[in-house]
């Protein structure tokens, strides 16, 4: 290998490793937080409220999509390829001015809707909360558009620290004012005001941030008119990929509040287990779509084929405890986060965290076929997952409520997921389906799947966290074990030692102790 090519390998893999760990963390965070606010907000206003909250939520992260009219993807891919600082500053200035005013309007529409929304449903409540989540779309449509900017310069910094950390960290300082201020107590008006006021403040900060660490020349200077025809005619199959991958996502719910309205906040609770399971594969496709997309402007398929396989491979320990944990221990993790309430509705649970499991298990493939200039395949796949998530939820869930959305939104996921994987391996054959990730995949899920089915042990909630870490150092023991050390584990291994400015020698021996001595 050239050594352009290999310090090009080593930089991107360290890109992606330090970003994919940043935005773990933040994920993480971002859970963490949203899991204080839930609990503070369920045990504080009635069912009807938290349903109420709970669809006002789901309706934002799908105008988020149609808001941002694709401009965030489109930006993040297209900022990599751009030769000069003059298409630079066009795709930036294109982006912001049209999204800037699609966030405005996207929120004076749900602002106008909301209250005929609130009356079909039979919820004054619902019609109520709208208001408040029109000010949160518009703030949240802006702060995605800058984070894409930099996330075109593979910098995730304002997407893990302002919306994943200070966003949902504001949400939780601010429900915990309304107790400390009089009467003492929180209401529905109350984390209302706390969610929209958030996403207010964080907007706020991006663009204080944006404004301090955009490059200069980025903003001022002479632009190209072609690029803005070229992000334009990407971001419209990116428009239809982000509004239909977001109908496939939260389309279940909006078809179960149409018809059973009093299930939305159960059945949340347990999509919200679900994307905790995606937390990883999640954070590595933001990273991965601008380094990929370098790699490919450069020429390299390889690079892309061997970060892709090797970031799989190593996300699934992260993702198999929790799947094996929230299907096979399902009543003491709805008991753990939830409380007893919610800790015997348990089916909608372990399907969603299936669909999810599946879905990780293949990658970050929609963004492999963006990052490849295929945007029209993502659309394509999109609107396939999207209509099969809304047809099979009117299918299903009038008879069987919140567990007919759960098999609507699993398959969905996996379908979407499994097309984009498709044609990334038959137009550029790779997959990350080898040896060295199905052998510890089937000796570590297969017998622990089996005892736990068959057993069905009851253990206390506060036991799940010390399974979860168990069940992910089985599989990164059992994967160094059998597997081979490959360039792309080296790589990963160099990257970490990078991130945290020192060598890790005990891990390396342990490595090659387990692998026989193999190299």
């Amino acid at each position: 290998m050239a050594a352009g090519t290999s310090q090009d390998l080593r930089s991107g893999f360290a890109t992606v490793t330090t970003g994919t760990i940043f935005l773990l963390v933040a994920t993480i965070l971002l859970v963490g937080f949203n899991f204080v606010a839930r609990v503070v907000i369920v045990r504080s206003v009635s069912l009807a409220e938290w349903n109420a909250f709970s669809l006002g939520f789901t309706l934002t992260q799908v105008l988020l999509a149609v808001g941002g009219l694709g401009l965030p993807l489109a930006v993040a891919r297209s900022l990599p390829y751009a030769r000069g600082d003059a298409e630079r500053r066009t795709i930036v200035r294109t982006a912001l001015a049209l999204g800037s005013g699609a966030a405005v309007v996207t929120g004076v529409v749900l602002l106008l809707i909301g209250g005929e929304v609130g009356r079909s449903l039979g919820s004054s409540q619902v019609g109520f909360g709208l208001e408040f989540f029109a000010i949160a779309v518009t703030s949240l449509i802006i702060g995605t558009l800058l984070a894409a900017v930099f996330q075109g310069f593979s910098n995730v910094t304002p997407n893990a620290l302002f919306l994943q950390i200070v966003s949902p960290g504001l949400f939780v300082v601010f429900l915990a004012a309304a107790f400390l201020l009089p009467p003492g107590r929180l209401t529905f008006p109350d984390a209302l005001v706390a969610y929209a006021a958030a996403a207010v403040v964080t907007m706020t900060a991006v663009i204080v941030y944006s404004v301090a660490r955009l490059p200069h020349e980025l903003l001022h200077g002479p632009g190209d008119r072609s690029s803005r025809s070229a992000l334009l005619t990407l971001a419209v199959p990116l428009f239809i990929t982000g509004v239909m991958s977001s109908v496939a996502g939260y389309g279940d719910t909006l078809v179960l509040g149409a018809f059973h309205y009093a299930q939305v906040g159960t059945y949340t609770a347990s999509l919200t287990f679900a994307r905790l399971v995606q937390v990883g594969v999640s954070a590595a496709s933001y990273i991965f779509l601008p380094v990929a997309s370098g790699f490919l402007a450069r020429g390299d398929r390889r690079a892309v084929r061997l970060t892709y396989v090797t970031v799989t491979k190593w996300l699934t320990v992260f993702s198999l405890p929790l799947f094996m944990v929230f299907v096979f221990l399902p009543s003491s993790s709805l008991y753990l986060v939830y409380g007893p309430n919610y800790s015997t509705v348990i089916l909608p649970l372990q399907i969603v965290v299936t669909g999810a499991f599946v879905g990780t298990l293949l990658g970050p493939s929609w963004t492999a076929l963006i990052a490849a200039g295929r945007a029209r395949l993502a659309a394509i796949n999109s609107v396939v997952a999207g209509a099969a998530d809304v047809v099979l939820s009117v299918a299903l869930v009038p008879r069987y409520g919140a567990a007919g959305a759960a098999v609507a939104w699993s398959i969905a996921n996996v379908l979407y997921a499994g097309l984009c994987l498709a044609q990334v391996a038959a137009a550029d054959d790779y997959h990350p389906f080898g040896r060295d990730f199905l052998l510890p995949l089937g000796i570590v899920g297969v017998p622990v799947a089996a005892v736990l089915g068959v057993f069905r042990p009851h253990l206390a909630p506060l036991a799940l966290p010390v399974v979860v870490v168990g069940f992910a150092l089985a599989f990164a023991l059992v994967a160094t074990a059998t597997g081979r050390a490959d360039e792309g584990d080296r790589l990963l291994l160099e990257a970490v030692e990078r991130l945290l400015g020192r060598p890790l020698p005990l891990v390396r021996r342990w490595a090659l102790a387990l692998r026989g001595g193999r190299r």
